[in-house]
């Protein structure tokens, strides 16, 4: 078993977040030694400096701004962070991008330490440049591929996103494609024959209408503006739209006077309860992700999982997920006009969404579980602390064979 130094978030609430903490879970689960290592300045963390103990598995490291998209740390995160690497002595560093300066640092930082270093990179893209947010994310592409060729492997999700960076001078050999998994057992279609009593509760709440649902920020890149416009043109008869989630979108969009008339529009809000987030993607018979750029939906895969008809733009890896009949993709131009012409089909349609939802389910068992996330992530482990092995025994085997032929400032 491995003692893994993971880099990440804990906070606020993203994708990034829900990766770090699953898949720390399962790796501690299997036997692995997890040290997690995040931004939490040290007042927020309840004492008077930052954890730096070998034996405490949660570190943090002081911050001077964090948001959901990126981080800005304290002049002295950097310090403390090798710090607390050289007292936790971990086998290997996992980082999950988080979109900060410091991610810049730590190819140095582990050579240093000799301790070999894995990025998951996953900051949303739209590989064909269709929009102005797309070129954002491509500038961020840009901005990291020199740092990401310095790391021992990049886990990404998608052979898009590989592609995307190969293009920009990361070598293939150091790109491992990884999906994002969830667990199959706890995100699963509800039992229509038995509801439970979360379910019936809900149920009470939502009414008797056919839920088309939403989950996800509520941002510019995710695009529920165009969502709602489709939704307020056609004004689906028996069918209510949930909007879960949260954001810096939502206010504006809820006072919208265009929006907030319709009835059958349902703003949710930031729902914590998991319990309850997997009782609404049970009761929604659509899901819609109308974003404009994406890494890969961990809400899109956990709605596949419940056999929730999903429909999703191209952007990122989402297209890729629902491709060959999984789902319904959408080009992220034009998605307002795409919807008005898809709504009334999927109204009218009960046995497609059925459908769409029973293939949703059989793609994720065969592609996207967190059991397959793990299997792969333990194997890309095991290969590079053997490589790291093999290269000290063969150090050594030189040195000990060739003495008078080392640089001579080592010699002796």
């Amino acid at each position: 078993m491995a003692h893994i130094a993971w880099l990440g978030k804990k906070t606020p609430f993203c994708g990034n977040v829900c990766y770090g903490l699953t898949t720390t879970e399962e790796l501690r689960e299997r036997g692995h030694q997890v040290s997690f290592i995040h931004f939490d300045n040290p007042s927020r963390a309840g004492n008077n400096k930052t954890s730096l103990l070998a034996n405490d598995p949660d570190v943090s490291l002081p911050y001077l701004i964090k948001s959901q998209v990126y981080t800005i740390p304290s002049p002295r995160a950097q310090r403390e962070l090798r710090e607390s690497l050289s007292r936790l002595k971990p086998d290997l560093i996992h980082a999950s991008l988080t979109l900060s300066p410091l991610d810049f640092r730590l190819p140095e930082l582990s050579q240093q330490l000799g301790v070999p270093l894995i990025a998951t990179f996953h900051p949303a893209f739209d590989s064909k440049l269709r929009n102005l947010t797309a070129n954002t994310q491509q500038l961020t592409y840009q901005l990291y591929a020199p740092s990401l060729a310095r790391y021992d492997k990049v886990i990404v999700f998608s052979e898009m996103q590989a592609e995307v960076l190969a293009k920009l001078g990361v070598k293939e050999n150091k790109l491992a494609i990884i999906p994002n998994g969830i667990n199959i057992n706890q995100w699963e279609p509800s039992n229509e024959i038995y509801l439970t009593g979360l379910q019936k509760t809900l149920q009470g709440q939502l009414g008797d209408q056919r839920i088309f649902l939403y989950m996800g920020r509520i941002s510019p890149e995710k695009n529920v503006e165009a969502l709602l416009r489709a939704w307020k043109s056609v004004e689906p008869k028996g069918c209510k739209l949930v909007i879960v989630g949260d954001g810096p979108l939502r206010p504006t969009l809820e006072n919208n006077s265009d929006f907030n008339r319709d009835k059958n529009v349902l703003w949710w809000g930031y729902e914590s309860d998991l319990n309850k987030r997997v009782a609404l993607l049970q009761a929604a018979e659509v899901f819609l992700l109308p974003s404009l750029v994406e890494g890969l939906s961990i809400a899109l895969l956990e709605a596949m999982a419940t056999e929730t008809a999903c429909i999703a733009t191209d952007a990122g890896a989402d297209g890729e997920v629902l491709k060959n009949g999984a789902g319904i993709v959408l080009n992220t131009e034009g998605v307002t006009s795409q919807l008005i012409t898809l709504l009334p089909v999927l109204r009218d349609q009960p046995i497609l969404t059925k459908e769409l939802g029973r293939r949703a389910r059989i793609r994720v068992k065969e592609k996207y579980t967190l059991q397959k996330n793990i299997d792969s992530l333990e194997k890309l482990y095991m290969n590079l602390l053997q490589t790291k092995k093999n290269n000290s025994f063969n150090v050594t085997d030189d040195l000990s064979q060739s003495p008078t032929q080392l640089p001579q400032s080592t010699q002796i």
